[in-house]
């Protein structure tokens, strides 16, 4: 426990100020993140990053992560229309690699390395998308993943006695989810009350109670991942806390949908 407040306040030193900034800076640290989480997934299935088909997915996944004006500037100088066309070629050519190495990584590894391109690349992508908005914006993503996650595990070891989903995770239990989404409405008011940035009270508990919902199963959904592979964590960059997929599983989960639901009116 100590080890990992001792974490938590140095990475929130550090993380913080970027958060404030924003601009430039912040896109370069939530790349870099990115990059570190697809290195740890790409781990966990036991294909190196530096081989071929690992370089081809890290170029996928920053096109993915960069914001929509970095990319657009990108594909316009290598004459392609969209950074969709881009990425398809990428995919394209990951399948033609499949072919000359006949099948020395499979079908299925290919899927894996694209998949885990747009599960972290799309999650960043949205937290840069996120602070571009607004600073009171990101700090309520953050303050709800943050807060829910606290709750959670405060209350499930206080009060818990029914296990969530025993197969996936074994600590976490049903007391504690409940747990966690109280705390985040509590959290998540307090900030309206001190700066006001919701439409109004009734919608952002709503809004607050679906994003605790979704960032939760977003860390079940790294639980499952890590239970297949049989790792404790994602990565060890972290001590205490394990990787980066580690603290913002749930934060990939989040930002994106709040994003496609439109709740940031953008």
């Amino acid at each position: 426990m100590k080890q990992r407040i001792i974490t938590a306040i140095i990475a929130a030193a550090l993380f913080i100020p970027f958060v404030i900034y924003g601009k430039v800076p912040f896109a370069i640290l939530v790349l870099a993140m990115a990059i570190v989480g697809f290195y740890e997934i790409l781990k966990m299935k036991g294909i190196s990053i530096f081989s071929v088909p690992g370089f081809l997915g890290l170029i996928t996944l920053i096109l993915l992560v960069v914001p929509k004006d970095w990319s657009e500037r990108v594909v316009e100088l290598i004459g392609y229309s969209s950074n969709l066309m881009v990425v398809y070629g990428l995919m394209m050519l990951l399948l033609i690699y499949v072919v000359l190495v006949k099948n020395k990584i499979t079908f299925d590894e290919v899927g894996f390395i694209l998949l885990g391109a747009f599960y972290v690349g799309l999650g960043f992508h949205y937290l840069i998308e996120t602070r571009n908005i607004g600073l009171e914006y990101v700090v309520y993503c953050l303050l709800v993943v943050w807060t829910t996650d606290s709750g959670a595990y405060f209350v499930g070891r206080k009060l818990g006695k029914n296990k969530l989903w025993p197969e996936i995770s074994p600590k976490k239990t049903i007391e504690g989810f409940i747990g966690g989404i109280v705390i985040a409405v509590i959290f998540a008011v307090g900030m309206q009350l001190l700066y006001p940035f919701a439409n109004g009270y009734i919608s952002l508990v709503f809004v607050t109670i679906f994003a605790s919902i979704i960032g939760q199963m977003g860390d079940l959904v790294e639980s499952a991942i890590k239970r297949h592979f049989d790792v404790k964590d994602s990565g060890n960059i972290l001590p205490g806390h394990g990787g980066i997929l580690d603290r913002f599983d749930s934060l990939l989960f989040v930002v994106p949908l709040l994003h496609f639901l439109h709740l940031f009116g953008n």
